[in-house]
């Protein structure tokens, strides 16, 4: 049975967050939480957030075992971006983009 979460509007670019997203697909929900754990990457945090949050849906629903969960689907979106200008020299103005993401996670028994 497929448990699923979500995290929107992460403030995070899609293309970073990609690179933590990478390293735990496939893997089993333990192992997965360990890589993140002990990752560098700012987003490792709110990905491990996330895959908790996936995992306590599970306990929620009641259905599955908690210990046999892998992360069968993990994915990240943009999100919308907010620009923002910053003043430049000799009345300029240069254009800021920060971006945003959305990320989804599945978790699937063995």
């Amino acid at each position: 049975m497929e448990i699923k979460a979500t995290l929107k509007y992460l403030r995070s670019t899609a293309r970073k967050t990609r690179l933590v997203v990478d390293m735990v697909r496939g893997k089993k929900v333990e192992e997965a939480i360990n890589i993140l754990n002990f990752s560098p990457r700012k987003a490792a945090l709110p990905v491990a957030k996330l895959i908790h949050s996936a995992v306590a849906n599970a306990e929620e629903k009641g259905e599955v075992d908690v210990d046999t969960l892998y992360v069968k689907k993990i994915f990240v979106d943009e999100g919308p971006t907010m620009k923002r200008f910053m003043p430049r020299a000799m009345g300029r103005a240069t254009k800021i983009n920060k971006r945003t993401s959305h990320i989804t996670v599945v978790l699937d028994e063995m």
